[in-house]
């Protein structure tokens, strides 16, 4: 016999999933919150929905882009020795089939004032047709800081200088005492966070957006994280697409020490995983066309699941290269086409390479080897 609290629970979700099967959408902050607590069969029908949703949302297709990630720290110096590294590694990942390369960190410390821009001129002088992500918002308030700009000054010439899009990580939660939580001390103020993306946004880049959950915060603060991203697409149109990060501690936050707030979690497991990129899918539906999946932290299992209960991206193959694999801050850690194609297999799905944007790569570029 169930406890009250459960049927009570699990009332809640049936009232909720027979709401969002009229408007996926169009729920209360209580319902959604009611949906991120969905377990057992309640799960299951949420995710059979949110399966739905994606299926009318983008097709049948598992999409993934073949990209590599750089340290900003190792290919930023400035120095003619590093400058020559970057371009190697560019090139490198050009002849391996990547149509992205993404720049993660910021500049060191003694980088030339301009070194941000430097770094993208670089990058696209080198290899014109390659898709480069980079800055995060800290980072762009770093870049404009060092050479005594604004942000908006600086990410409009970026963009002039070859800078195509920015990756909107590093969001955790917006909330600011989840922020500072999770950063072990003071975080970049969320509404600083918005307004760097938003502006990148503004001067013709897109981004994509992010959640870290399973750590300190709650399923309200979800659904208002969610909520906040929505409004700012509503606003902007630039986000490409979610990524839910689960929260693994050391890579993406640190836990506060003892005693920890009431509901705090070591990061999710597989049920909560499950359920945040099921409702991010209804509550996003219409704004944000792709949820992807971090597959790099869920592990080739769960990303099956969450492929399967919304996500449609299986997200970056993430090449090393042989030239200098650690230049990447998840070096080491590269999927292969073949495990796509046994992801979509499973699904039932399709397979497709996207560029950045989600477009079709242009059929003559190399394929990249299972």
């Amino acid at each position: 016999m169930p406890q009250p609290s459960e049927t009570t629970t699990s009332a809640a979700v049936a009232a909720a999933l027979r709401a969002a099967r009229e408007d996926p959408a169009g729920l209360d902050d209580a319902q959604y919150a009611a949906l991120l607590g969905a377990a057992g069969e309640d799960l299951d029908s949420l995710a059979a929905l949110a399966d739905a949703v994606r299926r009318e949302a983008v097709g049948d297709t598992l999409t993934y882009v073949v990209n590599r990630n750089l340290d900003t720290g190792v290919v930023g110096a400035g120095t003619a020795q590093a400058q020559e590294l970057t371009v190697a590694l560019v090139r490198e990942a050009v002849a391996l089939g990547a149509t992205e390369v993404c720049l993660q960190g910021p500049l060191p410390a003694g980088a030339p004032a301009d070194g941000y821009l430097d770094l993208v001129r670089l990058i696209a002088s080198a290899a014109p047709d390659l898709h480069l992500h980079a800055f995060r918002p800290a980072e762009v308030a770093d870049a404009a800081a060092r050479r005594g700009s604004i942000p908006r000054e600086f990410l409009a010439a970026a963009r002039e200088a070859g800078l195509d899009s920015v990756p909107g990580t590093a969001a955790r939660i917006l909330d600011d005492g989840v922020r500072t939580l999770l950063n072990g001390g003071p975080d970049l103020p969320a509404a600083r966070w918005l307004e760097l993306v938003a502006t990148a946004h503004e001067v013709g880049l897109t981004s994509t957006a992010t959640m870290v959950y399973g750590s300190v915060e709650t399923p309200a603060q979800q659904v208002a994280h969610l909520r906040t991203l929505a409004a700012l697409q509503d606003r902007t149109g630039g986000f490409t697409e979610f990524i839910p990060m689960p929260f693994v501690a050391g890579v993406n936050g640190v836990l506060p020490p003892e005693p920890r707030p009431a509901g705090s979690r070591r990061g999710p497991d597989a049920r909560e995983s499950r359920a945040v990129h099921a409702v991010a899918r209804l509550l996003l539906h219409g704004r944000i066309d792709h949820v992807q999946a971090a597959w790099t932290k869920l592990g080739l299992d769960l990303t099956a699941q969450v492929l399967a209960g919304g996500a449609d991206d299986a997200g970056g193959l993430l090449l090393d290269g042989t030239l200098l694999p650690s230049a990447g801050a998840e070096a080491g850690r590269v999927l292969a086409v073949a495990d796509v194609e046994r992801l979509a297999a499973g699904l039932g799905r399709s397979v497709r390479q996207r560029t950045t944007a989600y477009g079709d790569v242009a059929p003559q570029r190399p394929a990249v080897g299972a």
